[in-house]
Order: C-alpha cells, then sequence, then structure tokens
C-alpha cells in the first residue's frame, strides 16, 4: 500500500546536499594555526645573518680549543702546570694589548680587509707553538709563539658589530638588539662548551698537538668564509670624529668588572684540567669544561627570549651577585667530596648565571660606545675578559703548584667576588641622578 507523501522518507540528495551546505556554512575546514615566529627565528631570518653567523661560528670554536690545546701539549712535554698557565697567560696578555689595535683597523678599513691578514698572523704563531713543543724548543720560544696569536681578530666583536648594523632603524631595534647579545652569548659558550671537548679528545686520542692542528684550520676556513659575506659588513669609517671608546665615561667601570670576571673564567679552566688530571682523568676535562659552557648557553639562550625591564645598569650586580653564588657550588664539592660527576654537576649549575652576566655587560658597552667605534668598543671588553684570563690562569696554576687543585677552586670565587664588588660601585654611579645607564 501506498504510503502518503507525507509519510515517504526523503530522498538522500537532499540530505546530503543539506550536509554538505551545512558543513561549508559552518567552515568546519580545518585551519592551519601558525605560531609567530621566536625571536631568534626572527632574528636570523634577518637578510645576511645566516651567512655570515655559519662563518663567524667556525672561526670562534677555535677560541674554546687553543688554549686547552696549549694547556694539555705544554703540560704534557714539560711536565708543569705552572708552566703551561703562564705561557697562555703571556698570550693572552698580548692579545689584550693587540685586539684594541686590531679592532680599530676593523673600524676604520673594514673587516674584510684587516681581519683576513691578522688570521693569517695569528695561524702561523700557533704552528710555530706546535713546532716548539714538537721538538722540544727552549721555554722562551713557547712564550714568543704564543704571543705571535694576539692578532687573532675579535670575532664576537665583528659579530655584534653586524648586527648592530643590520638591525639600526627597526622598530623593535632595542628588543632585537637584546636577542642578538644573548644570541652570541649563547654562541660563546657552545664554542666554548664543544671547543675545550674537541681540544680534549683531539690531543688525548689522536697525539698533543692535534687540536692546535684542527684549530687552526677551523679558524683560517671559518675567518675566509665570515669576510666573504660583505652585504652584512659595517661600512668603514676612515676618519672616525667620536672619542675613543676608553675615554667615554661609563666604559672604564665596565672594563673592570670584564676584567674581573676574565678571572673567573681563566683559573676556572686550568684548576678543573689540573683537578681532573690528579685523578687520573685527564681526557674528561674537557667535558666537565664543557658543561659549564651548557648551563651557560642555555641560560643565554632563556634570557635573550625574555622581556626585560628596567635599565641594564640595574641588572648587572644582580647577575654578578648570583654568578658568585653558584660559584661557590663547584669549591664546596671539590672540597668536601673530590668526585669529579659531583664537579661537573656543580659547574653546570654554575655556568647558567655566566651567560646572563655576559649580556649585560655586552649591551652596557654597546649602549656607550660611540658610533663608528663599536669594534673597538667591544674589543675592549673583550681585552679586559682576556687580560683576567690571563691574571686567573696564572694564578689558578700557582695554586695547583704550590696549594692543590681543590683549594685552587677558590681563585675563581675571589675573582666573582671582586667583580661583584666592582659592579655595584659602577651602578651606584650609573644609577645617580644626571647619568646614563
Amino acid at each position: 500500500m501506498p504510503q502518503p507523501p507525507s509519510a515517504r522518507p526523503s530522498s538522500p540528495t537532499p540530505l546530503l546536499s543539506l550536509t554538505a551546505d551545512t558543513l561549508v556554512a559552518a567552515d568546519f575546514r580545518p585551519r592551519s594555526r601558525h605560531r609567530p615566529p621566536g625571536p631568534y627565528r626572527r632574528l636570523l631570518s634577518t637578510p645576511g645573518a645566516r651567512g655570515f653567523t655559519i662563518g663567524n661560528l667556525m672561526a670562534r670554536l677555535p677560541m674554546g680549543m687553543f688554549s686547552v690545546s696549549a694547556v694539555v701539549m705544554i703540560a704534557g712535554e714539560h711536565g708543569s702546570y705552572a708552566l703551561a698557565g703562564a705561557v697562555t697567560a703571556t698570550g693572552l696578555a698580548a692579545t689584550a694589548v693587540v685586539a684594541p689595535w686590531t679592532a680599530r683597523l676593523v673600524d676604520r678599513h673594514g673587516q674584510a680587509r684587516v681581519a683576513m691578514p691578522a688570521t693569517l698572523v695569528a695561524a702561523l704563531g700557533s704552528l710555530a707553538l706546535l713546532l716548539c713543543v714538537r721538538y722540544d724548543a727552549p721555554a722562551w720560544t713557547l712564550f714568543a709563539a704564543y704571543a705571535a696569536t694576539a692578532t687573532t681578530p675579535n670575532t664576537g666583536g665583528m659579530a655584534r658589530a653586524r648586527w648592530a648594523h643590520l638591525l639600526k632603524g627597526r622598530k623593535d631595534a632595542a628588543g632585537a638588539l637584546h636577542t642578538a647579545n644573548s644570541f652570541e652569548q649563547a654562541a660563546d659558550e657552545l664554542c666554548f662548551m664543544l671547543g675545550p671537548v674537541l681540544a680534549a679528545f683531539l690531543c688525548t686520542t689522536w697525539f698533543p698537538e692535534a687540536g692546535t692542528l684542527v684549530g687552526v684550520v677551523l679558524l683560517v676556513t671559518g675567518m675566509l668564509v665570515f669576510t666573504a659575506q660583505r652585504s652584512s659588513e659595517p661600512p668603514a669609517r676612515p676618519h672616525p670624529t667620536a672619542k675613543a671608546p676608553f675615554r667615554v665615561p661609563g666604559i672604564p667601570p665596565l672594563l673592570a668588572v670584564c676584567l674581573a670576571t676574565g678571572g673567573v673564567f681563566g683559573a676556572m679552566e686550568v684548576v678543573t684540567i689540573a683537578f681532573a688530571d690528579a685523578q687520573g682523568h685527564r681526557a674528561a676535562a674537557g667535558v666537565v669544561l664543557g658543561l659549564q659552557a651548557a648551563g651557560s648557553c642555555v641560560a643565554g639562550l632563556l634570557y635573550g627570549a625574555m622581556r626585560l625591564t628596567g635599565s641594564a645598569a640595574h641588572r648587572l650586580p644582580w647577575c654578578v651577585a648570583a654568578m658568585t653564588a653558584l660559584l661557590t657550588l663547584p669549591l664546596l664539592a671539590a672540597s668536601l667530596t673530590g668526585s669529579l660527576p659531583l664537579l661537573a654537576l656543580t659547574l653546570l649549575v654554575a655556568g647558567m648565571a655566566t651567560a646572563p652576566t655576559m649580556v649585560t655587560t655586552m649591551t652596557l658597552v654597546q649602549h656607550r660606545t660611540p658610533e663608528g667605534r663599536l669594534n673597538e668598543g667591544m674589543t675592549l671588553a673583550v681585552t679586559g675578559l682576556l687580560g683576567g684570563i690571563a691574571g686567573g690562569s696564572a694564578a689558578g696554576g700557582w695554586m695547583v703548584e704550590h696549594a692543590s687543585p681543590t683549594a685552587a677552586y677558590g681563585v675563581p670565587v675571589t675573582a666573582a667576588a671582586v667583580a661583584l664588588l666592582l659592579s655595584l660601585a659602577a651602578s651606584a654611579r650609573d644609577t645617580a641622578p644626571g647619568s646614563r645607564a
């Protein structure tokens, strides 16, 4: 019996059509959710940034290799950490004198014209040191050869100068420059994390001179790649009109802080190598030092992604205070337990306050350096660090020889405490009414 029209089921076609229309009207199609790029992705998307960053990282990696390679090479041949520390201290002290002049030439004549010849001279100095150690030359030749490496350009300073040039004029220039400084500090720590590990591995697995040889190859190759990126190079200023950075009132107090902070790095390197060697694990020294740099690298990246308030001059003492407090952990670990794994863990934690201290310091240096002399200003800061590293290396080596590697961990703590006092004095001056922060 046929059903009445009202009772008949509706045909499937209108139902499907209605369903499709409803779905289209409701717009249930999946939508792609694109997160906005993070600060580091935005930074590296700057035209010309990636090219010079790759070359700079290659040229910067040997900076974490040369001193460790020299210490292992010299101490293994001559059996004296005091001699090894004195040789590396001499090279760093020579760099502290020569580097500002090299940086001034870079500002006046351009990075490509000056950096590459200076790199070749430094590479020859490293090779000369290798030959002197290899063929048992007199001790004075070690000092002379390592001093010749003082012409090594400040790769980190040149990279920071390029960032300042590329980011100039942007609406978010201040925030982007903070991120760039944090990125470069993390790159420094990455190189000082991988460099000692690679150097210790090469010197102990292959032959003592292998770390220096590989470092020379990386330095020359990386500088060739870096200087080939001409589009991001800051313009040369043959006749700068601004006063020298060292004569700017706010710069010398920062250089004093850098000097004391460098003492932390120099002492920690020599003392940790000696501590590991005393326990029969010299090859592990690079890994232990690398963990300290790893903590600093992670902290630097996190610090760069933060939106900070207040002046950098106000933040600096807090950063240095955190560094001083955390550096007591390796001293306690070495004194109370003598355990190398526990020491490595405490160095990882202690390193987390290093990068924020350096980023804040470099930011202040950039703000206060006159235009056209940025590379010179940044190099002066690095020169202060190198001078401190030289003193810290010598003091650490002396304490190892005349006391013990355990007692020598008091040297970096003392250097950090001095840096804290200097930063407090500088902050009090900078935050006074009428001063520049």
